[in-house]
């Protein structure tokens, strides 16, 4: 009789998985396929939903998902607060209980209103970035909470 190893658990730890995908309006899919591909080069398991993604999407994955460490979502052409109006009453249902990560093109036109970012924070999202060499440090400060609970989530 062979010596046949214990399966390993099958669904992750949960601070290494990550809901990905781009706002409901937005069909920029090359970037957010670069974005995936680089996080699961880093190790995270991410579960992509792609471009054109409702909140409700997001929050039905959250659900399959329980414990995820985040989710993040991408805006390219900057309709992420107009994409992002069902938030607030997703957070406020439970649905959305992890941190809400924002990037990319958060507004429309070249002059860019720092309002809109206190808007995006208003419905719900609790980091925005600016650029994407800021995503993987959140990440990990956000799996560094994750362990430890009785710490405060970082802004």
């Amino acid at each position: 009789m062979r010596n046949v190893p214990a399966q390993a658990d099958p669904r992750p730890p949960a601070h290494d998985v990550v809901v990905l995908g781009v706002t409901a309006s937005d069909a920029h899919a090359v970037a957010n396929q670069l974005i995936a591909h680089h996080l699961r080069a880093e190790g995270y398991t991410v579960i992509n939903l792609g471009a054109c993604t409702p909140v409700s999407e997001f929050a039905r994955a959250v659900r399959e998902h329980p414990g995820v460490l985040a989710v993040l979502i991408g805006s390219l052409n900057g309709h992420a607060h107009h994409d992002l109006r069902d938030l607030p009453a997703a957070r406020a249902a439970g649905d959305l209980p992890c941190p809400v990560v924002l990037g990319g093109n958060l507004s429309v036109g070249s002059r860019k209103d720092p309002s809109a970012l206190d808007r995006l924070r208003r419905l719900g999202v609790d980091h925005i970035l600016t650029d994407l060499d800021q995503l993987l440090p959140l990440l990990r400060e956000l799996a560094r909470r994750a362990a430890q609970p009785h710490l405060p989530d970082a802004a």
